[in-house]
């Protein structure tokens, strides 16, 4: 693609485009959920109980060999789950990569240590100190993000909160939860519709002064709507005899299989602490 047919991209076709991916994330996110694999197969309470610990495990491993340990058991997790590995690279691995991996080159340079390479302009100096901590700091989230959206992944989201209801998590955090998922849809899809509208009536193309003036008083009539409807939202559920508890008709079930997936995982995460102090 040459640079004016970059530029000839205005503000709208990329919002436009934004959605669309926002949409097909949430659908392929729910077709992941219905899968025959490991992690879908268990009861959403086992899979809190299961992956939680090594989540909290891999972020406060001492050692780094039991952090990468722990990150080969969440890759072979996701292949038994049928997670497509390009799944974990693009919306994970890549995106935590780029953000610790930003936050923590400063460390290379400014934790004292033994010398391992001097940058040949600058004159900054590598330690293997500086190396080592934000090898630490990379894996650890790498591996903690990975358990956390293959539970996500292979959950329904109203089966995940009602799992998190039923492990006691406070009700208020629940419900926020909820909605909040609900409304960034709705909020995509009004967004989407406004600006298709938009698009349709126009005539010619508009500078990128206007494209911009544009998209700011389509958010601020978008807000509007937003609040607006929260409001009418709010006001039939209290009608309709809400008194903040949410009840989904999803039974839990629990079976053998699940008892022995949660021991497994429960002793790796028993081990991985252990090794880890």
């Amino acid at each position: 693609m040459t640079r004016a047919n970059k530029n000839s991209r205005g503000v709208i076709e990329r919002s436009l485009g934004s959605f669309v991916d926002a949409l097909e994330y949430a659908f392929y996110s729910e077709a992941l959920a219905r899968k025959n694999g490991l992690l879908q197969k268990l009861d959403p309470r086992i899979k809190i109980l299961a992956l939680l610990p090594l989540i909290v495990i891999a972020a406060l491993s001492r050692r780094l060999w039991v952090i990468a340990t722990l990150f080969v058991i969440a890759v072979a997790v996701a292949m038994f789950s049928n997670v497509p590995l390009r799944t974990l690279v693009t919306r994970v691995w890549l995106g935590v990569l780029t953000f610790t991996g930003f936050i923590s080159l400063p460390a290379l340079f400014l934790t004292p240590g033994r010398p391992l390479y001097a940058l040949p302009l600058l004159g900054w100096i590598v330690t293997a100190q500086g190396l080592r901590a934000v090898l630490y700091l990379i894996m650890r989230a790498q591996t903690a993000a990975t358990f956390s959206v293959l539970l996500v992944l292979c959950t329904p989201w109203s089966s995940l909160l009602k799992a998190l209801r039923v492990l006691r998590l406070p009700i208020v955090l629940v419900v926020v939860l909820g909605m909040t998922y609900r409304y960034i849809f709705l909020l995509l899809h009004n967004a989407h519709d406004m600006f298709t509208s938009h698009k349709s009536r126009m005539v010619g193309r508009l500078t990128g002064r206007e494209q911009r003036r544009a998209a700011a008083a389509s958010t601020g009539v978008l807000m509007s709507k937003t609040l607006q409807l929260s409001g009418d939202v709010y006001l039939a559920m209290r009608s309709r005899g809400f008194q903040g508890e949410v009840y989904v008709l999803d039974e839990f079930h629990t079976d053998w299989f699940d008892w022995a997936t949660l021991a497994a995982f429960l002793t790796i995460g028993a081990l991985a602490f252990w090794f880890g102090r």
